[in-house]
């Protein structure tokens, strides 16, 4: 007897329904799966057969031949369990076929008949909406984060037996509600702010600039300056995420499985830190079936990169397309996958190999073909995709020591957010939400410059031989910073002068 059910597996950042064919018939006896199943779903027969026998049910020893289509997608999703077995039982009579087909399952089968929570449940959910699915079953583990998709009911049984009841019309299931997430009695979340910071005025400018406008920068300075302490500080300040951005950064979580468990939407903007001896497929993304790197991971946060220069030279070369573009594309054999990777990057690293380079209470023990060698690291393409770069000196102890309020990130935030919303109204009708994604020709449109700006910029691109590319990260920072100072039509003079200044003498030593 033939039957059919729905499950559903992850294809990059999206669902990919899975239509799970079941034929069931006499001969010799055999389990087969066929439709490229990976590993995982090959090794679902032994997981069905026990779950089934241990669930009370019975299951007839036949020919049986379950197809995944579509065939020319490998599957790697033990979500792929129970549809499954919700087949088998359904093509040996035990279930009325009419009724499976009304459902989308997506859950792991236990040895004894439990449902298990996997990834990826979001992604489905929305697909499963957009492809007229009504009904969806999954975990109790996933409730919450099923429920993040609006117009479709989820129903989340215990086990197979009861799920069985229920498609069978012997028990009633009620539509799951969100479930409360455990906390730690008397937890207390430490929250980093810019009130911390003692001192640092520029980079703390710096810094807010880049929030408003999306821009990436580079902090160069010796040791203990701060450079961390900032950098971690950042997400304080960004703007609220959207419903939108929310969504989008909880989807990248739960396919790569670092959502947290029974956990729904994420509310707060993602802040990655990799250790400078990471591989580039952990950054970037990648493997033989490609999963989210740390530029994905870090979509709509932060990807701080501290020791630049530690980091594998193919690492930060393969950078250059996730800032230019804000996606990264992985081809593999089995086919192409294309990552969201819009963050912004914040760097910090050293001036030269022992850190003393350019401190005048300290002496540096690098010759200059050390030092020269240490900046060659970071290549000019590079550097050029980096729209702030600042050196960050030793704090003063007039500085450490002072007893001054200093200013708290929630204040920062609010002229952050404002200065978003001032983007966000005049960049919407292109799909964009801030000054760092325009394109050459948005910056001709939009980036209107008084003719003594122009005048500076000129003489500042002549006599540097600043690149095309420099040209146009100069006017972005600068149209950033009047959007900062209320939004004034015009970029004046003022705000290239001091776009020019964040874009330190470093990028020309190097």
């Amino acid at each position: 007897m033939y039957a059919r059910t729905f499950g559903a597996a992850t294809q990059g950042v999206d669902g990919l329904i899975i239509s799970v064919e079941v034929d069931s018939a006499n001969g010799m006896p055999a389990f087969d799966i066929v439709g490229l199943p990976s590993t995982a779903v090959r090794e679902s027969k032994e997981r069905v057969r026990t779950a089934i026998k241990n669930s009370a049910l019975r299951m007839r020893t036949e020919k049986i031949t379950i197809n995944l289509a579509p065939a020319s997608v490998r599957k790697e999703s033990a979500g792929l369990d129970l549809p499954i077995a919700i087949g088998l039982l359904a093509a040996q009579g035990r279930l009325r076929p009419s009724i499976c087909e009304e459902f989308l399952f997506v859950a792991e089968l236990s040895l004894e008949g439990n449902l298990r929570s996997v990834t990826g449940v979001l992604p489905i959910a929305i697909t499963a909406r957009a492809e007229g699915f009504k009904k969806i079953i999954v975990a109790r583990e996933n409730i919450n984060e099923a429920l993040l998709v609006n117009d479709i009911e989820v129903y989340a049984p215990k086990n197979l037996m009861e799920l069985v009841d229920f498609l069978d019309g012997e028990i009633e299931l009620e539509p799951a509600s969100p479930q409360p997430v455990d906390m730690a009695e008397g937890f207390v979340e430490l929250v980093d702010d810019f009130a911390d910071v003692q001192g640092q005025f520029m980079a703390k400018r710096a810094l807010e600039i880049a929030a408003a406008g999306g821009h990436n920068v580079l902090m160069v300075g010796v040791p203990g300056s701060g450079k961390t302490m900032l950098a971690k500080r950042m997400s304080s300040i960004l703007p609220e995420m959207t419903r939108e951005e929310a969504l989008e950064v909880t989807k990248i979580y739960s396919i790569a499985g670092k959502l947290p468990q029974g956990s729904g939407l994420m509310t707060k903007r993602p802040f990655q830190n990799p250790n400078h001896d990471a591989s580039t497929a952990a950054i970037i993304g990648g493997g033989t079936n490609p999963t989210p790197g740390q530029v994905t991971l870090a979509h709509n946060g932060v990807l701080f990169l501290d020791e630049l220069p530690e980091f594998k030279k193919s690492t930060l070369e393969a950078l250059r397309e996730p800032l230019e573009e804000r996606q990264i594309t992985i081809s593999r054999v089995n086919g192409t996958l294309t990552f969201p990777s819009s963050m912004i990057l914040i760097c910090a690293m050293n001036p030269c190999p022992c850190g003393w380079n350019g401190d005048n209470d300290h002496f540096c023990r690098c010759s200059t073909m050390e030092i020269k060698r240490y900046m060659r690291r970071l290549s000019g393409p590079l550097l050029d995709r980096i729209d702030i770069q600042i050196r960050v000196p030793r704090v003063r102890y007039d500085d450490l020591s002072s007893k001054r309020r200093n200013e708290l990130s929630s204040a920062i935030r609010e002229r952050v957010s404002s200065a978003r919303r001032i983007q966000t109204q005049r960049l919407e009708k292109y799909h964009l939400f801030c000054n760092a994604q325009m394109t050459h020709a948005l910056i001709q449109k939009l980036c209107i410059l008084e003719p003594t700006a122009e005048d500076l910029l000129k003489d500042v691109f002549e006599t540097k031989k600043l690149s095309a590319r420099s040209y146009d990260r100069i006017i972005k920072v600068g149209r950033t910073i009047a959007d900062l100072d209320g939004g004034k039509e015009s970029i004046s003079a003022r705000h290239i002068a001091e776009a020019i200044k964040l874009r330190s003498d470093f990028e020309i030593e190097s």
